[in-house]
């Protein structure tokens, strides 16, 4: 039997894991620390934790990171930790977009596998090349699209897959929020600064934020192509240089037809993702405030409440449930479900093999996906709001 180099079972033991970025006050880099050890597989060994020095060496300390592993930058990182014999086996990337492709780059010609937040990179031809080149590697790329980790979205993926909507005429997905209602970039939230930036961001600013959040569940679920959109991307709050708020009609291959709004000014919502999907002979609705129930109305019938565990839970749902009913899950367990995923694939690739068939996390033709939608809305929105196709 295979031994890894931690000295343990191949198939087993948890994996090295080093991280990019989420030095202190990151916040996301916080919740891909706490995701990972939800489940207990991955042990954070390894960091390049900020760009600078003293907040990287501060921020490892207070995460028990050994100082000779912890870098000034993730090219060092990448180059250090693949000549060591218990190196880090993957890097979680949770840096400001602009960081994406180059950090994945090196890690992946580094032979280490990649956990990258989204948007996967700012441009399509960077994610073109990244795709190229995650091919070439053989190494295991994440998305953290953490949504399509929630049971209840993997419960109406499935229901979807058995046919149990008919043909899918409709999606409707929405995802506003109101945290950028004023100019927070100027009132020192670093959070705010770089999403507002082209530079850091890309070209996108709400459409790239959480826009691709409510692109890819929409993808995910129903599991349609699109073919083109048409898409109006707004700035309402003056001197911003980015987007704020995304108004989207998408047309699939097939027929189906799609709505998408996603604003970050919009007063009295926080985190307010809600998706729909009606077929010929059902429908759907899911909303991530609520996370653990989905509604299904089959044509004719009455409206009925599904719940994470409860009767109508399926097996898609229950594989990727923590706790018992009542007991709720959600934004953390989500993100959880993306990192066990990954370990599951991993772990596979440590003997060569292939993880087992259930294993679903977003990948890196899904990073291009997402890219590709943001060209495309900002080409539509920049010529008048015309039909466009995507890819």
């Amino acid at each position: 039997m295979a031994i890894g180099a931690s000295g343990s079972d191949s198939t087993s033991g948890r994996v090295r894991l080093g991280m990019v970025g989420g030095g202190q006050g990151a916040f996301i880099g916080a919740v891909h620390r706490i995701a990972a050890r939800i489940d207990g597989q991955f042990e954070l060994v390894a960091g390049a934790l900020s760009s600078d020095p003293a907040r990287a060496k501060a921020s490892a300390v207070e995460l028990g990171i050994a100082a000779e592993r912890s870098y000034g930058s993730f090219e060092e990182m990448a180059r250090a930790e693949a000549a060591r014999p218990d190196g880090i086996e993957a890097v979680s990337i949770v840096t400001p977009n602009h960081v994406h492709a180059p950090a994945a780059r090196a890690f992946l010609e580094a032979g280490i596998h990649v956990i990258c937040d989204k948007p996967m990179t700012t441009t399509v031809a960077e994610a073109e090349r990244l795709v190229d080149l995650v091919e070439s590697s053989g190494k295991v790329f994440v998305l953290t699209h953490n949504y399509t980790g929630y049971p209840m979205v993997r419960q109406a993926r499935a229901m979807i897959g058995k046919g149990e909507l008919g043909d899918v005429r409709v999606v409707q997905v929405e995802y506003p929020q109101d945290w950028l209602t004023e100019r927070a970039e100027l009132s020192g939230s670093k959070q705010a600064e770089w999403r507002t930036d082209p530079k850091r961001s890309g070209a996108g600013g709400c459409i790239g934020d959480i826009g691709t959040h409510a692109y890819n569940l929409a993808a995910f679920v129903t599991g349609l192509e699109t073919e083109a959109i048409l898409a109006q991307l707004t700035t309402f709050v003056p001197g911003r240089l980015l987007d704020d708020h995304v108004q989207i009609m998408l047309r699939y291959k097939g027929g189906a037809r799609g709505l998408l709004w996603a604003s970050q000014v919009a007063v009295g919502n926080e985190n307010a993702l809600k998706l729909r999907i009606y077929g010929t002979k059902g429908g759907l609705e899911w909303t991530q405030e609520d996370p653990n129930y989905l509604w299904f109305t089959r044509f004719g019938q009455p409206k009925q409440l599904l719940t994470r565990a409860g009767a109508g839970a399926q097996p898609e749902a229950a594989r990727v449930s923590r706790l018992p009913g009542g007991h709720p899950e959600g934004y953390l367990e989500g993100f959880a479900t993306i990192y066990a995923e990954a370990a599951r694939a991993i772990r596979a690739a440590r003997t060569g093999a292939s993880p087992d068939p259930g294993t679903i996390y977003p990948t890196v033709q899904d990073g291009l996906a997402g890219m590709r939608f943001i060209e495309a809305a900002v080409t539509s929105s920049k010529a008048g709001n015309i039909w466009t196709k995507v890819g």
